[in-house]
């Protein structure tokens, strides 16, 4: 994979997918700033992992829903290397419940932490990006926000602006150079679905066309693809990346 960039920001990055694209873009050779709000050991422990396989990591604090704390970190990380080249949007939350019992507080937090963040991020790289004319943007989305689900009406409705949102900055920036694209993941071996019971697994696995859940490193290699100069062609896209799950 090639870069013509140097750095790339990566929110939420203590943990999941999102640590695991941190360390796969470490791979292609690029400095990775590791975004955390609240797990800092976390977050030291990908740096070291990846300063151990040979490659450039630093971490960055922010509330990614702050405007002030996220600008301020990009203005770090621009103070340090002289550029942003790349940014993952990745930081999110979940709030699940139906949604006749789900609050107004439920709904806003949700799309505060997986819509307006990622709002911030895109707005202030187009800005920082568009002095030097180039940079690429991935927003980390969710099958949800195409098909919807039920107990997620929030993360649907955050997701889904998300993919609709990525379209619309793509438009305006391509004429400086600028490209915004989306994954779309499905079900995918984290954390979270570790917890789930093996015969709630098993009927998942059922409605998946490629009979499984996705790795952490499969979104990890779609986003290192739409970031990299292998997609310069490439603006405004929702990459699905399910299985066959949702077609």
């Amino acid at each position: 994979m090639k870069f013509s960039g140097s750095n790339v920001l990566v929110t939420g990055a203590s943990r999941g997918i999102g640590a695991e694209i941190a360390k796969t873009l470490a791979q292609f050779g690029l400095k990775v700033w590791i975004n955390y709000r609240s797990k800092a050991d976390a977050a030291e422990n990908i740096k070291n992992e990846i300063e151990a396989n040979g490659g450039k990591a630093a971490i960055i604090k922010a509330d990614v829903t702050n405007e002030d704390e996220f600008t301020a970190a990009i203005k770090t990380i621009i103070d340090s290397d002289g550029e942003l080249s790349y940014l993952v949007n990745n930081a999110g939350i979940t709030r699940d419940k139906l949604a006749l019992r789900m609050s107004v507080e439920d709904f806003t937090d949700v799309i505060n932490a997986n819509l307006t963040s990622a709002f911030i991020g895109c707005k202030t790289a187009l800005k920082v990006m568009g002095k030097k004319r180039f940079g690429s943007i991935v927003n980390i989305s969710s099958i949800v926000g195409e098909m919807g689900n039920p107990g997620q009406v929030n993360y649907s409705a955050s997701k889904g602006g998300l993919n609709a949102m990525t379209k619309s900055f793509a438009k305006e920036a391509a004429a400086r150079g600028i490209r915004y694209n989306a994954v779309t993941p499905g079900f995918i071996q984290t954390d979270m679905t570790n917890e789930l019971k093996d015969e709630i697994k098993v009927e998942y696995e059922k409605n998946i066309p490629l009979s499984r859940f996705g790795q952490p490193s499969e979104i990890a290699d779609a986003v290192a693809f739409l970031l990299s100069d292998y997609s310069s062609y490439i603006t405004g896209e929702i990459l699905k990346v399910n299985g066959g799950l949702y077609v």
